[in-house]
């Protein structure tokens, strides 16, 4: 077995790429180092509201204000400083950072905040294990030898919904990961703690002063426009946030938002306490899952089960086999009940001469929700395996079956999903039907006696689309021939729930006729209410909290946010929705589809602990408010943060120099506009009307949120929260803008993990590539929902090309006298000129949809490919390129990277341009129209120039294949272009149908119908690819005019005349002609001395308008 000290080496072997030369690199970095400094000196991206001295408070209103000032606010879900930054969390980073460039590029006051999330158990369980080795191997864990160390390898079950219905999140970062069991201490040495510090780790505060000082220098050496002057810790460690907490708190208590009484949650019987998402090590956003417990009483035992029992069990008593079930409604239809054969059950007291058969893990559940006796207290009486329970006979409650039904072996019981015992309902269960079909089939092989499994099913549903016994018809349509095929089994499973529940009706007990989803809850209570069944519940998934402890469900007394309560759900149902476009914006469906997924399913949250770090529950002190709890509104403080305090912990006073006790209730409701400013408030708190309403005018400026950002799988969670308490504290006015959620990061297409190698931190990503390089990597990975790219090649491609940009542009400006001046000639610079408008117009665009990476394709790699053309075709015409286009580019270049780049584009426009302040106050430019005959133009320009070289390749690969070609590369060559005058004559009818269908206001067409009649017409194969052509060129903005009367949009042989020297000298021609055919192909027209040729090329022919053909040939030089 490997130690835990190899596994910890393991951690060391790094699977990611090795850099050569970092000349370039290291000369980029000390740009940006410098830059990271002035930017703080000179305050860059610590943006104000305007000041009440300015304008003074109510003079206008807020909304008039944000108009007339325009201003950005954008959050990322605050790091948990447990540790280092990683590259996933500089992915979520990334796209605030964006926001944030993008919003001061459009002329907005920009402020991206950042703090650092303290809160609950995951420091304080670390700090306590790290309490218990310092006693064991001492303070230096100098009495740690290798063999101490324990690693255990756990396999992953394959995960299945309970609930089709239900969305649920993976989390990437559990998913599929093997546990490996080392010390705190060997963790702590590997994020890279020197052992001899690692002692202090052992009080909780000490994580508090360690990791936000590395957060802040990580982010901070990525290039972050956070205005540092608002951050700080949660806790009470900070007594100004902790006063925040506790006001929001006591506000919803106010309003019965917050409740206290017997409910379920996921809980620690080891901790003692509930165990809520943060402080789970596996299991985060897993739910309880309420089942209806049936109370199968033993009618008649199998010799076995009674030879085990005996002498253990008080005579006389009541023994129930308990299975657990979601679907209370097909009780009707119990033809057997199932038992894992393998399986060892306990046999546990329930109450006096009351005894329940199932599996050791529902019992540990059943202990602590008032289910047996003894809160808490397991008595087990005896363990039977479960294939010794077979053949005995149970009363199955509401069965059609009164005499009993019997106990069947099933092989796919789980011990580790409900009780362990399974009633079966073979008419709407397909796994059932199955099952007791292969039973019967081999009641030998099983020994059983057949006719057990052989009791007919009755029916107890009706479905539309699967008759009146869903499970039969589903298993013969499927073809599902035994238990085994369990793919199958798994999508009928979900088609029999949807069907049965959404569109089935009861067709037999005292709710027959009733819709499914009506009848449910009547038929469970009918069962409660007769003593036959009792509400169970267990965790949905596996939980394990931070302390190890294997967590269970409790019914217990606790305080606990009541989400889900009708009018707050539709309330955010409502926002979510954005009928109107005033509401959330989600960017995406499947974003929407989550929120409105996990509305509708969430509800009651605990929403305090008893261990762990954060603020005391005002109202009842011995808990701490739970660490999603605290975190759903704090985006709010940020806007008044520096008011309060200079350092994260609010040890000393900030610009309203205001006591952490001055900060009542009262006081935050009217920076939260909650209230008026009154005399009561002015006398309480003792602070100046000037300082509370400048505190105001931050809040009421900067808010709402424009932009959230996170991980996707903070759906289920954080980010739900954060909308119900937005829209439970503040007016609507204030309410969140937009969330946008985001996929996790892999490294080089593969998953990250430190056990793999595969796994680089933020200061990792940013001393081996830079910042700007890395951004543009993060640029480039992706910006939709699903798991996203850093592609190390590609940071490492673009160090070279930033350097290899950077010293261009200062050659040109070193050789700007070199330039050519004057008027811009109508080709190449024509060309050039509009095509920087283009791209630019799609720059600034796509930035605007937050779609990073079409924007960086833009600003970056095809504004440079522009610049390339033109270089190369000023290069091929012997003429110099334009100084001001050159200078235009470098600028527009430098603008529109300003947002990814930060740093390349402050050097360019500083130092190489001459800028006399920083361009992060500058704004994108202002972009003419893009001219789409130009547009249309450079396409046929650069097109032509392609096809030529196309046209010489495909005449020097017939020579290579044999066949008869007398073109020899190597001697003195000469082109000939055939250029088409006309139009073929079967293009017209395509032409009309285009006109009829074409709408100019959408600038589209209906797809299918004219695909459907252009397959009519029978040419689909030259018609389609013709029409899409007039589709492209109208979407592009060329004037229908124009396309629809079959012209060109620019002059075609004067474009040719026009590139005709240039292709000259590239292709290395003698001579080069260009011909204007007449229809049929036969006789021609020399483009450039009007005269008539006779032409005998074949090629000829297939020339039309915008599309030429060409022949090489050779000729004597």
């Amino acid at each position: 077995m490997a130690t835990a000290a190899a596994a910890m080496e393991n951690l060391q072997i790094s699977k990611t790429k090795e850099l050569k030369g970092t000349e370039k690199r290291d000369t980029l970095i000390a740009i940006e180092k410098k830059y990271q400094k002035k930017w703080q000196e000179d305050r860059v991206f610590q943006p104000d509201a305007p000041s009440t001295a300015e304008v003074p408070l109510h003079s206008i209103s807020a909304s008039e204000l944000r108009a007339r000032e325009p201003k950005w606010l954008g959050t990322m879900a605050f790091p948990y400083m447990n540790g280092v930054l990683h590259a996933g969390h500089s992915f979520s980073v990334s796209k605030v950072e964006f926001g944030a460039g993008v919003a001061s590029m459009q002329g907005k006051r920009a402020l991206f905040p950042m703090g650092f999330h303290c809160t609950g158990m995951p420091i304080k369980a670390c700090a306590d294990k790290l309490v218990n080795e310092i006693e064991m191997f001492g303070q230096n864990f100098e009495g740690y030898t290798p063999t101490d160390a324990v690693v255990e390898e756990k396999p992953v079950a394959k995960q299945t919904k309970e609930d089709p219905t239900k969305f649920s999140a993976k989390k990437g970062k559990a998913a599929a990961k093997t546990v490996k069991m080392t010390y705190q201490f060997q963790i702590m040495e590997a994020i890279g703690v020197p052992k001899e510090d690692i002692h202090h780790f052992a009080d909780p505060q000490h994580w508090l002063k360690h990791f936000p000082p590395l957060a802040i220098r990580d982010l901070t050496n990525f290039g972050c426009r956070i205005d540092w002057r608002r951050t700080f810790v949660t806790t009470d460690a900070n007594p100004y946030f902790d006063a925040f907490v506790r006001w929001q708190m006591n506000r919803l208590k106010e309003l019965e938002k917050i409740k206290f009484g017997k409910r379920y949650t996921i809980y620690s019987i080891k901790d003692g306490q509930p165990c809520m998402d943060h402080d789970r090590a596996e299991g985060e956003a897993v739910n309880p899952q309420e089942y209806t417990a049936l109370k199968l009483r033993v009618l008649e035992w199998a010799p076995k089960a009674a030879e085990a029992l005996k002498g253990k069990i008080p005579e006389g008593a009541n023994f129930y086999l308990v299975p657990a079930t979601l679907r209370p409604e097909t009780m009707y239809g119990q033809t057997c009940c199932f038992v894992g054969p393998k399986i060892t059950y306990g046999v546990f007291k329930a109450a006096d001469n009351e005894y329940y058969v199932m599996t050791d893990r529902a019992a540990r559940n059943m202990a602590y929700q008032g289910i047996f006796s003894n809160e808490g207290v397991i008595e087990k009486a005896a363990e039977i395996l479960g294939s010794d329970f077979v053949g005995s006979l149970v009363n199955a409650p509401l069965s059609v079956y009164k005499d009993g039904v019997r106990v069947l072996p099933m092989e796919t019981v789980l011990p580790t999903k409900g009780t362990g015992v399974v009633t079966s309902v073979p008419s709407d269960s397909p796994d059932d039907c199955a099952t007791v079909a292969d039973l019967a089939k081999k009641a030998d092989y099983y020994g059983i006696q057949k006719e057990w499994a052989e009791l007919e099913a009755p029916a107890i549903i009706h479905t539309p689309s699967y008759g009146d016994r869903c499970a039969p018809f589903l298993v013969k349509k499927l073809k599902i021939a035994s238990p085994k095929d369990t793919k199958q089994l798994e999508e009928a499973k979900e088609l029999a729930y949807k069907e049965g529940y959404y569109q089935g009706t009861m067709i037999i007990g005292d709710f027959k006729g009733e819709k499914v989803e009506t009848a449910k809850p009547k038929v469970r209570k009918q069962l409660i209410d007769a003593g036959e069944a009792f509400a169970y519940s267990e965790p949905e998934r596996k939980v394990v909290s931070r302390s190890g402890d294997d967590c269970i469900v409790a019914l217990m007394d606790q305080w606990y946010l009541d989400y889900g309560e009708k009018s707050w759900r539709e309330q955010a149902l409502k926002w979510v929705d954005n009928a109107d476009g005033k509401g959330l914006n989600t960017y995406t469906q499947e974003t929407k589809n989550s929120f409105e997924s996990v509305l509708n399913w969430l509800n009651q949250w605990a929403c305090a602990r008893s261990y762990g770090l954060g603020s005391k529950l005002p109202w009842d002190p011995q808990f701490l408010v739970e660490s999603l709890s605290d975190s759903t509104i704090y985006m709010a403080y940020y806007t008044i943060a520096h008011y309060l305090h200079k350092d994260m912990f609010g040890k000393e006073k900030g610009l309203g120099n205001i006591g952490a006790e001055q900060m009542t209730d009262e006081v935050w409701d009217y920076i939260f506009c909650r209230r008026d400013l009154d005399d009561a408030i002015l006398s309480g708190s003792k602070i100046p009307k000037e300082t509370l309403e400048s505190m105001r005018r931050e809040f009421e400026y900067f808010y709402p949120l424009d932009l959230r950002t996170s991980g996707k799988d903070l759906i289920p969670n954080h980010l739900t929260f954060f909308l119900y308490v937005h829209l439970a504290l503040f007016p609507p006015e204030y309410y969140p803008r937009s969330v946008r959620a985001n996929g996790h990061l892999m490294l080089n297409g593969e998953k990250m993990s430190k056990s793999t190698g595969n796994f680089m931190t933020l200061h990792d990503m940013t001393a081996k590539y830079g910042a700007d390089a890395s951004r543009i990597a993060l640029a480039d990975a992706g910006d939709g929902v699903n798991d996203a790219n850093f592609e190390e090649d590609v940071a490492d491609n673009n160090i070279l090309r930033l350097f290899t940009l950077r010293e261009w542009s200062e050659e040109m400006v070193r050789e700007r006298d070199q330039l050519r001046t004057g008027e811009l000639n109508n080709f190449q610079d024509a060309l050039f000129d509009n095509d920087m408008n283009a791209i630019a117009r799609e720059a600034i665009d796509q930035y605007a949809q937050t779609n990073y990476k079409l924007a960086l394709k833009a600003a970056l790699y095809e504004l440079t490919s522009a610049r390339d053309f033109y270089r190369e075709a000023c290069a091929a015409a012997s003429i110099k390129m334009h100084k001001e286009l050159v200078f235009r580019y470098i600028e527009l270049q430098a603008l529109l990277m300003a947002v990814v780049t930060p740093h390349w584009s402050e050097y360019i426009w500083l130092e190489v341009l001459k800028k006399p302040d920083t361009i992060h106050r500058a704004t994108f430019p202002k972009v003419p129209e893009v001219d789409p005959m130009l547009s249309a133009k450079r396409e046929y320009v650069r097109n032509t120039a392609s096809n030529v070289h196309s046209a010489e390749g495909q005449q020097l690969k017939r020579k290579a294949k044999g066949k008869e070609t007398s073109f020899d590369p190597k001697k003195p060559k000469k082109l000939t272009i055939y250029m088409g005058d006309k139009w073929p004559e079967w293009q017209a009818k395509y032409i009309e149908l285009l006109r009829e269908m074409w709408n100019p206001e959408t600038k589209s067409v209906n797809d299918k119908e004219l695909n459907g009649k252009i397959a009519k017409l029978g040419e689909m194969k030259k018609a389609m690819p013709y029409v899409q052509g007039l589709k492209k060129r109208l979407q592009a903005g060329e004037p229908a005019s124009t396309v629809l009367e079959q012209k060109l949009a620019f002059d075609e042989k004067e474009t040719l005349q026009q590139m005709m020297p240039g292709l000259k000298r590239t292709s290395g021609l003698v001579a080069l002609d260009v011909l204007v055919i007449e229809e049929g192909g036969k006789k021609g027209v020399n483009l450039v001395d009007g005269s008539e040729v006779d032409i005998s090329a074949p090629v000829a022919e297939m020339a039309q308008p915008g599309a030429p053909t060409f022949l090489f040939e050779n000729v004597e030089a």
